[in-house]
């Protein structure tokens, strides 16, 4: 898994943030958290999968996942993703979230 340097919290786990990614990537139990990462097929913009998933040794596509945002239960993920893919619309007209993302990391370190 890598992680979005820039990454979306949820408001109610905003200070929690990296003390869940800790919890992550060290297979440790994460309840009602939810992970945003860029859609594994083309018909999605972005998936939304309950950390608890990610346990899972033999989860597919894991070790290529990109996530971008954390969210503490399935409601607040939606409100991010929502927001994420407002923010991407308003910046280019487009709803291509993985090439803004990219772009806007890149515009970043230059």
């Amino acid at each position: 898994m890598k992680w979005y340097e820039d990454l979306y919290v949820g408001d109610s786990i905003a200070d929690k943030a990296n003390r869940i990614k800790w919890k992550i990537n060290h297979h440790a139990g994460t309840v009602s958290i939810y992970v945003i990462a860029f859609a594994s097929n083309r018909q999605n913009l972005l998936d939304i999968i309950p950390a608890w998933e990610l346990m899972q040794k033999s989860y597919p596509g894991k070790k290529q996942m990109q996530i971008i945002g954390l969210a503490k239960g399935y409601a607040e993920a939606l409100e991010l993703v929502c927001s994420i893919i407002e923010e991407v619309y308003q910046n280019t007209g487009d709803v291509d979230v993985k090439s803004y993302l990219r772009g806007r990391k890149r515009r970043r370190q230059v």
